[in-house]
């Protein structure tokens, strides 16, 4: 196991300076993930924590401190489709992957939400989730000039997140569950969600803590290590258990990464160069995914930029063997890892991940 060094000095000491108001010490232990390097100099330095776990489970990179509980936010959500499986949801693979996906906004996605709310007998109106404009700037402009349900401002239906309420008014009519109130964090389907992250993180209960996520439903804390753990179980299971529910989710988000993401998100592109990769990325500079044979990565950039998560997430792929697995496409590793600075409307640096100095290239 390579474990990345601790900060010393002034520097290390007012990471965790007396009066924060942060809970759970995410500040605490941070190390460099990655620089931002313009011209020869380093201009700015991207701070978090990271685990890489082999097939067996172990830790082989640790950065910072990943049994730091965290928000996942959107990272959470192939397990919180685990949970609809486990309480009865049925629907085709493809609109599987968009429960668990934080769209675009392309009308490809938003027709499936609609083809979601349909097969229960709904119309966008009996979502639930924060009006919003797609994420997609051509989607958002598409729904400007001709919105598919509403007027052209902000709507549930247009929100990434769609696709997961949309699921979620789906397992409860299936279950006989009220779906007015499907957003609390005491109605059944939540108590369902919120016990099956325990499952498949391993975390312990005493250290999960609760909020709201931006979409309005009941957000819960994991770890990095539990987070990594729970992606190894999705992305081995088509093949060690592949009659179970989380078999179900790996395969279909695995299969359908354009539902998971959309033209040009980093997700769909990892998932289009590895073959059975399952990779969700989270507000917030958070990221996991896991390889088929239930190797697993997850990881927080502590400044919550989304900068430089591609090259992080392209590093961590290939320290954990992706480059190595049967029909991945180098090229596409290659290609979403790389991360130009500009100067001048031209490449003058790039967004380097530096943890994975630590780590011998071709483990496997």
């Amino acid at each position: 196991m390579v474990t990345a060094p601790m900060p010393a000095g002034p520097a290390a000491s007012s990471m965790s300076r007396p009066g924060s108001t942060a809970s759970g010490g995410v500040l605490d232990d941070a190390a460099p993930l990655a620089e931002v390097i313009r011209g020869d100099l380093v201009e700015s330095v991207h701070l978090g924590h990271l685990v890489v776990l082999d097939p067996a489970g172990r830790p082989v990179i640790q950065v910072g401190n990943p049994t730091t509980p965290i928000w996942a936010r959107s990272s959470l959500k192939p397990l919180q489709l685990v949970a609809m499986l486990r309480a009865g949801l049925e629907l085709p693979d493809r609109l599987l992957a968009l429960a668990a996906a934080s769209h675009n906004g392309e009308r490809f996605h938003l027709e499936g939400v609609l083809q979601i709310l349909a097969s229960r007998g709904l119309g966008p109106d009996a979502l639930r989730n924060t009006p919003d404009l797609p994420l997609y700037p051509p989607a958002a402009l598409e729904w400007h000039m001709a919105p598919l349900a509403g007027g052209p401002g902000p709507a549930p239906l247009a929100q990434n997140c769609s696709g997961k309420h949309a699921a979620m008014l789906a397992t409860c009519l299936t279950q006989g569950w009220d779906i007015e109130t499907y957003l609390s964090s005491e109605h059944p389907l939540q108590r369902a969600v919120r016990a099956t992250i325990l499952d498949l993180t391993g975390d312990a209960e005493v250290v999960m803590h609760a909020t709201v996520d931006g979409c309005g439903a009941p957000l819960f804390s994991t770890t990095l290590l539990g987070l990594a753990r729970a992606f190894s179980v999705l992305s081995a299971a088509p093949t060690v258990d592949l009659r179970s529910h989380e078999a179900r989710v790996g395969r279909a988000v695995s299969a359908h990464p354009d539902m998971v993401g959309g033209t040009g998100r980093d997700a769909t592109l990892a998932m289009q160069a590895v073959p059975g990769l399952v990779a969700k990325d989270g507000a917030e500079g958070v990221y996991a995914a896991g390889l088929p044979d239930g190797s697993a990565i997850a990881f927080k950039v502590l400044d919550g930029s989304a900068r430089s998560r591609p090259a992080i997430l392209a590093a961590a792929l290939r320290a954990a063997g992706a480059a190595g697995l049967p029909g991945v496409y180098p090229g596409g590793l290659d290609g979403l890892g790389r991360v130009p600075v500009l100067g001048g409307g031209r490449p003058v640096g790039e967004v380097r991940a530096v943890f994975a100095d630590a780590y011998t290239e071709g483990r496997r």
